[in-house]
């Protein structure tokens, strides 16, 4: 049996970018560990070669690949966030929105009060919902 199971997202060379910018949005938020490639390599010196970080105490794994690939975030794996308020929606779905992409913008389609669906500028995707 598998002893445990945590999201893992691969940047290229915007890791330490979105950590830090998720973790200013979602208290109970920290940097658990994160390890950097330094001048040796084989990644860019100062990018993730594996980092362990909590979003609202829910652990994420993230790192550099320092290998180019031909694919990347799929809105079909996103982040789903319970507001608890409409001040917390307003707040974290334009940021997060921001320079990225909008695929279900803010509404109401049934199901909750509000709720909007988007990819931000790092191109992970993130359901932001008020029930």
């Amino acid at each position: 049996m598998a002893e445990s199971i945590t999201t893992f997202l691969m940047f290229e060379g915007q890791a330490q970018e979105a950590i830090r910018f998720y973790m200013s949005l979602f208290p109970k938020s920290e940097i658990v560990q994160m390890n950097t490639y330094g001048p040796e390599g084989p990644g860019p010196e100062g990018s993730v070669m594996h980092a362990i970080f909590t979003l609202n105490g829910q652990q994420v794994m993230a790192f550099d690949s320092y290998i180019h690939h031909p694919f990347t975030f799929t809105p079909s794996m996103s982040f789903f966030v319970q507001c608890d308020d409409a001040a917390e929606f307003e707040r974290l779905y334009p940021a997060l929105s921001e320079g990225g992409v909008e695929m279900m913008p803010p509404g109401s389609y049934g199901f909750s009060q509000r709720f909007g669906w988007c990819s931000d500028r790092f191109g992970v995707s993130w359901q932001i919902n008020l029930p």
